[in-house]
């Protein structure tokens, strides 16, 4: 094992008491080990067994996933663990949120489990790097302290198939997964949805849009996840997230984008390709960053070790803390940082490893290799990064700078023997290999090799792995898993003559990019995209049992050790048909018996070996036995492995590579010139002394010149400089020599180098090309495919007018125009809009794509469309736009934002103007109710409606702005509404034309918006200035008298009234309903009611009217000793000149027979009232009064449908806008609703007229009538207290035997009252209180029993639905009710009905009155008190149970209710307290609201406010949600209690109240 492995181990061990078992074969974290760099000895991987035909498929595991169709994706690493039962298994995790524990050696699926639905690649806006599903893409860790399997996981906050979707629904889960079982650990998952940056508490973390790619680290008790974006997409920044292995706890959550930078600014992501974390085991943790748009740092060096907050491009190093969290230490950004930003050119494309500690040189004793977007790969020294712009000339102050040919997404290989190497896999390209020396105490790595086989062209060829045997020099193997090709490459570590060799290779179908192949037990395993994990080993079967491997141990050069002995025996009858060495010719066979060789099971026979090397160096080869046997699943050879280290006494010189390359070095381009490295090296034991130094222009044979060297030790020669070259070369030592090329003008180079040393001669050629620049051009179609247009940044490439709903294709054509020696034009930076939002799209991402190139002469092209929907009608030609972002190798062009437009003609509609377009625009969609009513003025509602009738209904009537609505109303106004919101929330088509839009109800469907249109003849078009404020010109009825005076003395109107909302709307609306004819808002926030001016009041400016009301900033609501009044337009008098009038217009009936008029209410989805219905075209309110008789509320709406019901519907409330304007269609003197509004009336039990009160005849006014008449074993009582204004006559209470009645009236009534008989049945017992207001006559009140019954009256003391409700007592009911917070009626009503409804409702109180209704509340209102007497009504659902009397309730209550609270924490966000609406100057929190009348509850609103990065969530009249980043000064803190109302979605919680928020603020 690698060293960081066993000090992670050791780490682990540390932080455990009682640590399980890890086999010495398994992969428990990305990569093998913390550092990442991917070299691993612990596998058992033998390149004489990996090279033969007996390594091969073992198996390929079919994943029975398939969600939506699709088959398993694996992007994360699997992980090989050997648990305590002794089997090794392989644990997968996929992108649909599924984990399987695999057998590792028979590929069998053990224990699978689905974590999440996955979330849909279809909600990130194109984004399709990862298709169709998203749900575990990053590499866990397995902790073999405990045996639990960490690992994250992208859902939706809803489980099910059809839960609420798209990115605000996103959420990321951390899992802790037992490895035996595959069940969750206590504490888990853990949710970091709303989680707030500790470094930056403005940025908060949003699952929809963050990408967790990064493998986890583990570092003892915690472990580290990081994220960044999809596509650098959305409002993102890249996290580190840690948390506490055992309680889940978040120790860190640390944002890239730091302190400073602002909640809008994206960038700095964490991906790496999906690389892992990095850590030395010794509390350091390094990674490396993506591009990023705060660019704190521009030009001006700055040390390492002051980092920026924003760590964009760069290479962190951070220390981990006792506690966990995370303090950054030190840091590398690239010297062109802003030019890599600007091209997309991430740094962090490949993770930040650490390179083993046979890398160390000099003071340089921890060396890491990143390599980025840019191709350029750096060395860097981990104890000093080099922080930016601080090596020469401003440069970086790094080790060694080396520049590919094109983009790397992968990490480094690393090999750490036989003197060191790193592996590049260059996109497009070779892989490149760099051999490591050390000189003088300063590190440097040569490229001196390349891969036979190009990479793939596409992005996908993975991170660079080596293993060995047990750290045995000679047997390193590369393993290359790449997307296109050969999927899985294995080569020898140390090449020969400039190549790598590949020594066997497979094809494995839909092997994901970007991956590791992952090792166990002699097993290599790789996950696809197409469902299946292949694993490739030898078969466990060899027909020879051989002797071997043989170590020869050191040999001179040219000499031949002593024979050793192979001897095999047969494990079955088989013949040998050959035996030869397969590798190099530095051993010899010897002793070979004639062939074909026939051998019996169980016998022997043997081969002599030997070592003869001919060349210096660790040397290997294997004995290859060919055989054929009858019996089957034997392999068809055997391998032996032979070893041996050559040595040489005397000095040998050798130099690579022995070409050194610069092609393509475009003249002028790098200051200085290109450095290139070519490793002098003496692989003989004794010193080597350099004779002499020649040169050669013509070949590789001279003729030879002795070089001039100048002053400094430099040679010149041509166009190159050689550095340094030594005299002598101590034994076995490597010495790098530097040579730069730097070519005057454009042209081949080449000079043969000759050095001559007593360790023999050696040439080695240096050649290059220098080239002239290339020079781009760049063209587009025309429209008409006429011909070509030139790019000029100053201008869109054009698609011309294309019509809704067409779509035209146009071809962009990058051409290589440069000079025929031009270098070749590379497209180093190309993001076309493809899978992007928009009218305007890219055919693929391929055409002209990142790592294109294109010869002199050559060009390409790239397809692009305009498509148009069909959008919103009378818009400005659409413009519809988008952009490529390209950069090519031609400096001239520079980065390059290439605009398109496409002119998408809409439809028009009248009234037109001159140019034949719309004078009504669109101005967007706008938010409803926010608050009141936005526009005041319903013009019709109609199913016929389209967006151009209703701009020509409110142009004929003279209004600024049209809007449409719920698909069919048209409402117009004068005012704009108040905010313009995401074109989305528009979402409904218009009910007369589908393909139009008419409104909508939002993108969360949880509130109403407008399509809005302006007549821009008299709107500036400004849709985001403020709205007025405006004198409010009438609403409901009345209209603006203009600005007064308070009165003389007193006020000016008598009543004041706490409206809700505080506006014109709210004042108006509570002064109509009191019957009050003149309405007055003072203060900004004071509603007085009353029929006439006090004296003094006269009219003022209207200037002096200037306070805005406190919820509606739109509207004037008076000022200090001002008031804005209005006059209803329909009161019987004019109270403001003081004359009595006789109304001329519709009103507000009051009472209709037993029902009185409460408010109009608004409609809601499903009805308000669900009981019965009726549609009449002569409805009027008395009609809808009769339709509803024994229902508690009936409502009329569109003047001619009745509603009844018990219960008022949630989300119905108080409608303020006026929409209850529709006369009745059978009688137009009355108002009967209107468009989705209802005038709501509730029934007001009655006693009935009296008459015939026996014993008391002609009562008069304010008399007192009690009789008690008696019978035949049996007592009556009657009793009543009448305020009259006529006479009472003929009251009668008739018992009957054996029966008890009592009747008491306390009557005072305004309208005749008849026929109240209150009866009982058989075995019961009648009472009956009445409290009644009459103006009229009282007749016949008859109370009356049933005969012959002498049993008790039911008893309610044992009518309780559970242990926990208890009989408190009959208590009498209130004029604003005893019990008032919930009520229900019910035919079949008991009182375990009526607990469970209260309960339901989290109420701990239960009143059942008049035999089948149910009240409820939290404590008995002012005025009721228990003890009484009249609780004797037999419950409508079960005779021998009561169900309280007239005016009294049997009251229970809830022993084990739970109390409403405030939660004191809810994520990151902290409990405030209560406190009120400013009077003045608008809203406590006024950064964004939404409202959900059904599901709102405080996590509800803070996880909203979270999710768009506000400050502070605060809850309001239990279902509105307000967000903002600043609490007002002017709202003040109040008594918790006053915040009493419960949410609409949690009884358990208070939301706020009437102007009252409970607050929360995010730590």
């Amino acid at each position: 094992m690698s060293l960081i492995l066993l000090t992670l181990l050791f780490t682990i061990a540390f932080f455990s008491s009682n640590v399980a078992a890890l086999g010495k074969t398994d992969t428990i974290t990305w990569g093998g080990d913390v550092s990442r760099a991917g070299y691993q000895n612990n596998h058992n991987m033998d390149p004489a067994i990996v090279g033969s035909s007996q390594f091969g498929l073992l198996y390929r595991t079919q994943l029975p996933g398939a969600y939506n169709g699709a088959a398993e994706q694996i992007f994360s690493q699997p992980l090989v663990y050997t648990l305590s039962d002794g089997v090794q298994y392989v644990f997968v995790a996929t992108t649909q949120n599924n984990v399987y524990k695999i057998n590792a050696k028979t590929g069998i699926i053990v224990l699978q489990r689905n974590l999440h639905v996955p979330f849909l690649t279809a909600d990130l806006d194109g984004c399709v790097d990862i298709n169709p599903v998203i749900g575990v893409t990053a590499t866990g860790v397995i902790d073999p302290a405990t045996d639990v399997w960490y690992l994250t996981a992208k859902t939706y906050v809803e489980q099910s198939a059809t839960g609420a979707k798209g990115r605000p629904n996103g959420r990321y889960y951390i899992h802790a997964i037992d490895t035996n079982t595959l069940a969750e650990k206590p504490n888990f998952p853990v949710n970091l949805e709303g989680m707030v940056a500790r470094n930056n508490p403005v940025r908060s973390f949003n699952g929809g849009i963050h990408h967790q790619r990064p493998a986890l680290l583990q570092a003892g008790q915690y472990i580290y996840a990081g994220f960044a974006s999809h596509c650098v997409q959305y409002n993102f920044t890249g996290w580190i997230v840690g948390w506490d292995k055992t309680t889940g706890a978040l120790v860190e959550r640390f944002a890239t984008q730091g302190a400073g930078v602002g909640p809008t600014v994206p960038g700095a992501g964490v991906w790496m390709s999906g690389g892992g974390l990095a850590s030395d085991g010794k509390g350091s943790m390094f990674f490396a960053t993506g591009n990023g748009y705060a660019s704190q740092l521009d030009n001006v060096p700055v040390s390492g070790r002051n980092p920026p907050t924003s760590l964009e491009e760069a290479a962190v190093h951070m220390t981990i803390n006792s506690d966990g969290s995370l303090t950054v230490v030190d840091f590398f950004m690239p010297w062109e940082k802003k030019a890599l930003d600007g091209a997309d050119k991430d740094l962090g494309t490949s993770p930040l490893e650490i390179l083993p500690s046979q890398f160390s040189c000099g003071v340089y004793q921890r060396i890491g290799v990143v390599t980025g977007k840019s191709g350029k790969t750096y060395w860097i020294n981990l104890d000093d990064m080099g922080g930016y712009q601080n090596g020469p000339n401003k440069l970086d102050a790094v080790i060694q700078v080396v520049q590919n040919e094109n983009s790397v997404y992968a990490g480094a290989g690393v090999y750490p023997l036989e003197g060191g190497y790193i592996y590049i896999n260059v996109i497009q390209y070779k892989t490149h290999v760099f051999k490591f020396s050390c000189s003088n105490g300063i590190p440097s790595f040569t490229q001196v090799a390349d891969s036979p086989e190009k990479n793939a062209f596409i992005l996908g060829v993975g991170h660079g792995t080596v293993t060995s045997l047990n750290d045995q020099p000679g047997t390193g193997l590369v393993w290359t898993s790449d997307v296109e090709g050969a999927n899985l490459r294995i080569y020898d570590a140390v090449p020969q003559q400039g190549v790598l060799r590949l020594i066997n290779s497979f094809v494995t179908p839909g092997v994901t990019k970007f991956t590791r192949p992952v090792f166990g037990d002699g097993i290599a395993y790789q996950g696809t995209t197409q469902g299946y994990l292949y694993a490739y080993g030898a078969p466990v079967n060899l027909p020879l049992e051989c002797s071997g491997p043989y170590d020869f141990g050191v040999a001179s050069l040219n000499t031949t050790s002593a024979t050793r002995a192979v001897q095999c025996q047969a494990k079955t009858a088989l013949t040998v048909s050959a035996i030869a060495l397969s590798g190099n010719n530095n051993f010899v066979l010897s002793g070979l018996p004639t062939l074909p060789l026939q051998v019996a099971a169980g016998t022997n026979f043997t081969v002599n070996a030997a070592f003869a090397p001919k060349q210096i160096g660790s040397l290997q080869s294997d004995v290859v036995v060919n055989t054929t046997q009858a019996a089957a699943g034997y392999s068809i050879n055997t391998s032996i492995r032979l070893k041996g280290v050559a040595e040489s006494t005397s000095p040998v010189l050798s130099i690579t590579p022995n070409v050194l390359g610069f092609d393509g070095t475009i003249v002028g381009e790098t200051v200085g010139g290109v450095n290139k490295t070519v490793i002098w090296s003496n692989l003989g034991n004794g010193p080597l002394t350099v004779k002499g130094i020649q040169y050669s222009l013509v070949s590789e044979t001279g003729p030879w010149v002795a070089p001039n060297s100048t002053g400094d030790g430099k040679t010149v020669i041509s166009a190159f400089t050689i550095f340094s070259e030594p005299s002598s070369i101590a034994g076995k030592t490597d010495t790098p020599v530097t040579v730069n090329f730097n070519p005057p003008t454009g042209g081949g180079y080449a000079v043969y180098m000759k050095v001559s040393s007593d360790g023999g001669d050696k040439v080695y050629d240096v050649i290059g090309t220098g080239a002239d620049y290339p020079v781009a051009l760049l063209e587009f179609e025309k429209p008409d495919g006429s011909g070509w247009v030139k790019y000029d940044n100053s201008t869109a490439f054009t698609f011309g007018n294309v019509t809704q709903n067409t779509i035209r294709y146009l071809r962009m054509r990058l051409s290589n125009v440069g000079t025929g020696n031009a270098a070749r034009l590379s497209v180093t930076v190309s993001k076309p809009p493809f899978g992007v939002p928009g009218i305007i799209g890219a055919n693929n991402q391929k055409d002209l794509g990142e790592g294109s190139t294109i010869g002199p002469g050559q060009n390409a092209t790239a397809t692009l469309y305009c498509a148009p929907p069909k959008s919103q009608v009378n818009v400005d030609a659409y413009n519809g736009t988008a952009d490529w972002t390209m950069n090519l190798g031609d400096p001239a062009f520079g980065k390059q934002i290439i605009k398109f437009f496409c002119n998408a003609v809409s439809e028009q509609y009248p009234p037109l103007d001159s140019a034949q377009q719309g004078l009504y625009r669109y101005y967007g969609c706008f938010k409803e109710n926010n608050p009141g009513r936005q526009l005041q003025t319903q013009i019709y509602g109609s199913p016929d409606n389209t967006n151009g009738k209703c701009m020509a209904a409110c142009s004929a009537a003279g209004y600024i702005f049209a809007a449409t609505q719920y698909n069919s109303e048209c409402w117009c106004g004068n005012y704009r509404p108040k905010q313009v919101v995401d074109e989305k929330n528009c979402n409904f088509a218009c009910s007369g034309k589908v393909t139009e839009v008419c409104g909508g109800n939002g993108i969360t469907q949880d509130a109403s918006f407008m399509s809005l249109f302006g007549d821009r003849s008299r709107f500036d078009g400004n849709v985001t200035k403020d709205v007025g404020p405006f004198v409010n010109p009438g609403v409901l009825g009345f209209t603006s008298q203009g600005c007064y005076t308070e009165a003389t003395t007193g006020r000016a109107l008598a009543r004041g009234v706490n409206p809700v909302p505080v506006t014109i709307a709210g004042c108006v609306s509570a002064c109509k309903s009191g019957g009050d004819s003149l309405a007055g808002m003072e203060y900004g926030g004071e509603c007085f009611c009353g029929s006439s001016l006090a004296a003094g009041s006269v009219p003022a400016p209207a200037g002096d009217c200037n306070m805005v009301c406190r919820d509606n900033g739109t509207e004037f609501c008076g000022a200090g000793n001002r008031l804005n009044i209005y006059k209803s337009s329909t009161n019987a008098s004019d109270p403001v000149n003081g004359t009595e009038t006789t109304p001329t217009g519709p009103v507000m009936r009051r009472n209709a027979g037993n029902f009185a008029y409460q408010m109009c209410a608004t409609e809601v989805p499903g009805r308000a009232l669900n009981g019965n219905a009726v549609a009449s075209d002569d409805m009027t309110i008395a009609r809808c009064a009769g339709n509803c008789t024994g229902y508690t509320y009936m409502a009329v709406e569109y003047a001619r449908e009745c509603y009844c019901g018990n219960t008022l519907a949630a989300g119905s409330v108080a409608a303020t806008d006026g929409r209850c304007n529709m006369v009745c269609a059978g009688n137009t003197t009355e108002y009967c609703g209107g468009s989705d509004g209802l005038s709501l009336y509730k029934y007001e039990a009655p006693l009935a007229s009296i008459a015939n009160i026996a014993n008391s005849s002609a009562l008069s006014v304010n008399s007192t009538v009690s009789s008690t008449l008696s019978a035949t074993s049996a007592t009556a009582s009657l009793t009543a207290s009448i305020s009259i204004n006529s006479t009472l006559s003929n009251i009668t209470s008739s018992p009957a035997t054996s029966t008890t009645a009592s009747l008491t009236a306390s009557i005072s009534v305004n309208s005749t009252l008849s026929n109240i008989t209150p009866s009982s049945a058989t075995s019961t017992a009648a009472s009956l209180t009445a409290s009644v207001s009459i103006n009229s006559t009282l007749s016949t009140i008859t109370s009356s029993s049933a005969t012959s019954s002498t049993s008790s009256p039911p008893s309610s003391t044992s009518s309780t639905n559970s242990t926990s409700w208890t009989y408190t007592g009959c208590a009498n009911e209130t004029a604003g009710r005893a019990l008032s917070a919930a009520s229900t009626a019910s035919a079949d009503m008991t009182p375990q009905k009526c607990q469970t409804f209260c309960l339901s409702k989290n109420f701990p109180m239960a009143g059942l009155e008049y035999s089948t209704e149910c009240y409820c509340g939290t404590d008995l209102g002012p005025g009721s008190t228990y003890n009484q007497t009249g609780c004797s009504m037999p419950c409508g659902g079960n005779k021998t149970q009561t169900c309280g009397g007239p005016n009294c309730l049997d009251v229970y209550a809830y022993s084990g209710y739970v109390k409403p609270s405030h939660p004191r924490k809810i994520g990151l966000y902290d409990f405030l307290g209560c406190y009120a609406e400013p009077a003045t100057g608008g809203r406590a929190l006024s950064g964004y609201s939404f409202a959900n009348a059904t599901a709102m509850s405080d996590e509800f609103c803070v996880s909203g406010c979270a999710a768009r990065n506000y400050t502070y969530a605060g809850a309001e009249y239990a279902k509105e949600c307000w967000c903002g980043n600043e609490l007002k000064n002017s709202s003040t803190l109040l008594e918790e209690l006053q915040c009493n109302m419960l949410c609409a979605g949690n009884r358990n919680e208070y939301c706020g109240a009437g102007s009252r928020l409970s607050v929360w603020k995010s730590r």
